[in-house]
């Protein structure tokens, strides 16, 4: 008997239908196996042979043992995974007729067997969830621990089975099952802007903070250098608690990336916080930006609409930063090979820290510094001049003293919330401004025509940034990105039009285009 179920396929970011055609009949030809599985199947769908006739048994069917040919549709596209065992071992119970065909047709399964009947978890449920709606099946079949997330979903029930005879059993009709329902409203304001950092915590450092709060308010990257223990980590994860919240858009596209990378939080439904993502220098170039053989997300794909915080920059491989040039540019990472090209999104504020030279001590205002100026030269030299043109603010961070750190405060020091606050009003303007510019939602996205329409510095603007240019050698980007930088100073302030003085501030943050940075004061 030939059956169809049907199951789905995760590229990229989205999912593709995928039906799985089970023929059974006829006996076994001597030394030849029972089971074969077609249409570009990977290593892990053609040993689920081993896996389902193992669960069969345990789940206390029968293997009959008949000629099988398992057909993966579309032929042309690549199936890879663990997932489709629980379609194939359904619909192989329904071609020799151990169950009913009661709603075989009105359910997309996916979900890999253990070797005793129980399903496992599987990475993608969001995405396929979203495909199931879309090709209007009446509901879904999914390991327990998928449910919620694909819940998230409206318009398809959703049902979560822990193993192979409950699944059986509710597709022939013989048992009901309750569908898992998720308040999405509830669930997105749950731990909404819920931080276990604040920028209270933080002793002195006020022109630090104002970098941050102008980098948050503009979208715009950010690069801190100092010694080591000057509390530049410190400052970079307690970004996000002065971010703007994050949006329900925003909330699902997060949440589909880290669905498909498989590293939702146990028990998460939806992603109601801006990811902080923090690799070691160690990573590899395909982490990072993502891809392999079966391309998948990397770090920068996983801080998609939040941080990317790279640790001692000039650390990572030369190569892996490189590549991250173009999508900081195009908000997307494409991935090409030789038979499927994927695009992952990738719009992230990247937030980096390194110190001034190797020792670490270079410009400290009580350690000596033991390198040698070429030895300096060479450290920042790690970083090209690419990679910082793409870097809007560059700050120094010296070390707060020990009196100030051990005094009591004249006042207390700002909360993120105050901040944020701030932060928020400014966003709120260029949502307004950027209203009709789809794909626009901050300063740092402004393309050039926009950054000539809303960024005119004025006669004395002009002359102020022709100095500027001329004495830094600053490249056309580095320009753009000033002004992109006072554009976002003046939102602050609640200000029109952009003044020398919020240019003035903006160069003010260009310190390692500067030719004097490198040498010993």
């Amino acid at each position: 008997m030939l059956v169809k179920t049907f199951a789905s396929a995760v590229q990229g970011v989205d999912a593709q239908s995928i039906i799985v055609e089970v023929n059974a009949g006829g006996p076994v030809p001597e030394n030849k196996p029972w089971y074969n599985v077609i249409g570009l199947p990977d290593n892990a769908i053609r040993e689920g042979s081993y896996r389902v006739e193992t669960a069969l048994r345990n789940s206390g069917y029968r293997n009959l043992r008949l000629r099988t040919v398992i057909n993966l549709a579309p032929a042309d596209v690549r199936k890879e995974g663990a997932a489709y065992d629980l379609p194939i071992a359904v619909a192989y119970l329904r071609a020799t007729s151990q169950i009913p065909p009661a709603r075989v047709d009105e359910f997309l399964l996916m979900g890999e067997l253990s070797l005793g009947g129980q399903v496992r978890p599987i990475k993608g449920a969001l995405p396929i969830a979203i495909k199931a709606r879309q090709l209007g099946y009446k509901g879904m079949l999914l390991p327990k621990e998928n449910a919620r997330e694909a819940a998230i979903v409206d318009g398809i029930e959703v049902y979560g089975v822990s193993t192979l005879r409950e699944a059986a059993e509710f597709i022939s009709g013989q048992t009901e099952l309750s569908p898992t329902e998720v308040d999405t409203r509830a669930e997105f304001f749950r731990d909404r802007m819920a931080f276990e950092v604040d920028f209270s915590d933080v002793r002195g450092q006020e022109n630090i903070k104002r970098a941050l709060t102008i980098a948050a308010a503009g979208g715009h990257n950010v690069i801190l250098v100092g010694p080591p223990g000057a509390g530049k980590t410190m400052l970079a994860r307690r970004l996000p608690t002065i971010l703007p919240p994050i949006s329900l858009r925003e909330a699902l596209e997060t949440t589909k990336i880290h669905s498909v990378a498989g590293i939702l939080p146990e028990e998460a439904a939806l992603i109601t916080n801006r990811p902080f993502r923090a690799p070691h220098h160690t990573i590899s170039d395909v982490a990072l930006v993502g891809g392999g053989s079966f391309p998948c997300p990397g770090e920068i794909s996983l801080s998609h609409n939040g941080v990317l915080f790279l640790d001692e920059l000039p650390e990572f491989k030369r190569s892996a930063l490189e590549v991250m040039r173009q999508p900081m540019e195009e908000r997307r990472i494409v991935i090409s090979r030789a038979r499927i090209t994927v695009e992952f999104p990738s719009s992230f504020m990247l937030i980096a820290s390194m110190n001034p030279c190797p020792c670490g001590y270079f410009n400290h205002p009580e350690k000596e510094c033991n390198c040698s100026p070429d030895v300096v030269k060479r450290y920042l030299n790690r970083i090209s001049g690419p990679l910082l043109d793409r870097i809007d603010l560059h700050v120094e961070v010296t070390p707060v003293p020990l009196d100030k750190l051990t005094a009591e405060p004249e006042r207390p020091a700002e909360k993120s919330e105050v901040i944020a606050g701030r932060v928020q009003a400014a966003r709120a303007i260029q949502e307004e401004r950027f209203a009709n510019h789809r794909g626009v939602y901050c300063n740092a996205q402004m393309p050039s025509r926009l950054l000539r329409e809303h960024c005119r510095p004025g006669e004395a603007g002009n002359k102020l940034l022709r100095t500027a240019m001329e004495k830094l050698q600053l490249s056309a980007r580095a320009y753009d990105r000033i002004l992109k930088v006072a554009r976002t100073v003046a939102d602050l302030e609640g200000e029109q039009n952009v003044s020398p003085a919020h240019l003035a501030e903006a160069i003010n943050f260009r310190s390692l285009d500067r030719g004097s940075w490198g040498e010993k004061h």
